[in-house]
């Protein structure tokens, strides 16, 4: 009987890179491990390092998606479901358009839809992790809107100010003092890059301060 030839798919984001158990030679090892358990021949790996879950226009997966049609490839391995999707909607999308026959696995979620119970799985654990996620989407967006309400600050705070007791935005001192520093180097002839050297500060942030009323900073964020 022939083995079923099968490829893998690993993908890693920026900000999963240090997180343990999600790099892309892990998640490749897993993989590996899993095809020779189940009698299977991987014949490729492909990866997508900094890409995020949530849509498909990923290079390595659609290099896959394309290869799938030409290549006789009956079966994609992922270490785990959310490294191909996070969205339940691209995952039925995946599964019922564009794999066209070919089957999924995956070794977290011991996962293998070359059967009924496995396709069965694979539908409930998708609609599960995508309410999850509304889940905490709902809950963050209730408490910004508290917050919002109650008049307390939202969002990235901008240099000169910082969070109160009261949740209020406030100058600090510090930095409205290294602001003040800024403009008078930058009217006494200093460079931009100069002045962000001796202010610790970045040259973006020179430029935009040095050329910024501080009554405006202030207005624009309430404090005028």
């Amino acid at each position: 009987m022939a083995r079923i030839k099968a490829v893998g798919y690993i993908r890693v984001s920026t900000d999963e890179q240090a997180r343990e158990g999600l790099s892309l030679d892990a998640q490749e090892e897993k993989i590996r491990a899993y095809c020779t358990a189940k009698g299977w021949r991987l014949v490729r790996v492909y990866r997508d390092e900094g890409f995020s879950g949530k849509d498909l226009n990923r290079p390595a997966l659609q290099e896959m998606l394309r290869d799938l049609k030409a290549d006789g490839i009956q079966a994609v391995v992922v270490a785990k479901l959310d490294r191909l999707t996070r969205s339940v909607r691209d995952l039925g999308y995946l599964i019922d358009d564009l794999f066209d026959g070919v089957a999924l696995a995956s070794v977290e979620e011991s996962l293998d839809t070359t059967t009924a119970g496995g396709r069965f799985v694979l539908h409930i654990l998708g609609a599960v992790a995508q309410w999850e996620r509304e889940t905490i989407s709902e809950r963050t967006r209730n408490t910004l809107r508290y917050k919002r309400e109650r008049g307390e600050w939202v969002g990235r705070i901008p240099y000169g100010f910082k969070i109160g007791p009261d949740g209020r935005l406030t100058e600090d001192p510090e930095e409205i003092r290294n602001i003040q520093r800024m403009k008078r180097l930058r009217r006494r002839g200093q460079s931009y890059r100069e002045i962000a050297e001796r202010c610790g500060v970045s040259v973006g942030l020179v430029y935009k301060i040095v050329n910024t009323d501080l009554r405006k900073l202030r207005h624009a964020v309430g404090l005028a």
